[in-house]
């Protein structure tokens, strides 16, 4: 999409996210989950614990339940956008995360890192195979012995989805959104338009590359990285073909 870039999302997203999307997943079930990934990826000589990383934290929709559950450990969060930064500290202005203001490939600090997580499709608003490739090799490389990378994505559909859409997304007395969008490609882009009477249109890009779970291990074993766990949620239920969503834990290979 032309014009657009790493703090687009973000930035058009950041007034609407908790009202939008404060709900789309279990927040306390994916912080009870990391930290016990945590909990499991410390060791005898490191009493503090290798930092939790998380990759797009946004509001801290996440980070923030999940600080308190791993303490005394540090819980990093990464964003490209200011106004998420933004929009976080006003809502947690005595919140102990550590913000990077950064992508998800050259903002993630120096390990070791227990656990590295990215939720909720995040992880393909890297727009192609090599940035991908890129994220997976960089985290890979600054794991802690026992930590692990953790992604939380949709199963694309097969076949993938093509063309474009139009679909209404809400309707009020005083606003109406829409959702524009068009696939082809593993790619997916769009714009939320909002119409209201007091402020007129505002627009809402996307964009994303959608990776299948294969592609993703492949992607996993590339970067030295083998499979740990794959839930269909973060409250750990099982995966199966029929999951149209997947939690998947990679760790690194002995051999990595």
């Amino acid at each position: 999409m032309q014009g657009y870039d790493n703090s687009s999302y973000g930035d058009a997203f950041a007034d609407v996210y908790d009202e939008w999307y404060g709900a789309i997943t279990d927040a306390d079930a994916t912080a009870a989950t990391i930290a016990d990934l945590a909990a499991s990826a410390s060791s005898a000589d490191d009493a503090a614990g290798s930092p939790i990383v998380e990759l797009g934290v946004g509001t801290g929709r996440l980070a923030l339940p999940l600080e308190p559950l791993v303490r005394p450990r540090r819980v990093i969060g990464i964003d490209s956008s200011h106004a998420m930064l933004d929009a976080l500290a006003a809502k947690a202005p005595d919140h102990r995360l550590q913000l990077i203001r950064g992508d998800m490939i050259d903002a993630i600090p120096d390990g070791p890192l227990g656990v590295v997580f990215v939720a909720f499709n995040t992880f393909f608003n890297l727009a192609s195979a090599e940035r991908q490739q890129a994220c997976m090799t960089t985290i890979a490389a600054r794991l802690s012995p026992g930590g692990c990378f953790v992604i939380e994505a949709l199963v694309p559909d097969e076949p993938p989805l093509s063309g474009s859409q139009v679909e209404v997304r809400s309707i009020t007395a005083d606003r109406v959104v829409l959702s524009v969008s068009r696939f082809g490609d593993q790619l997916a882009e769009g714009q939320f338009v909002e119409f209201t009477e007091t402020g007129g249109v505002r627009l809402r890009p996307w964009s994303v590359r959608f990776v299948a779970p294969a592609e993703l291990d492949q992607m996993a074993a590339r970067a030295g990285l083998q499979v740990r766990h794959r839930w269909r949620s973060f409250d750990r239920d099982p995966f199966d073909d029929d999951s149209d969503q997947h939690v998947t834990v990679y760790e690194r290979r002995a051999d990595g």
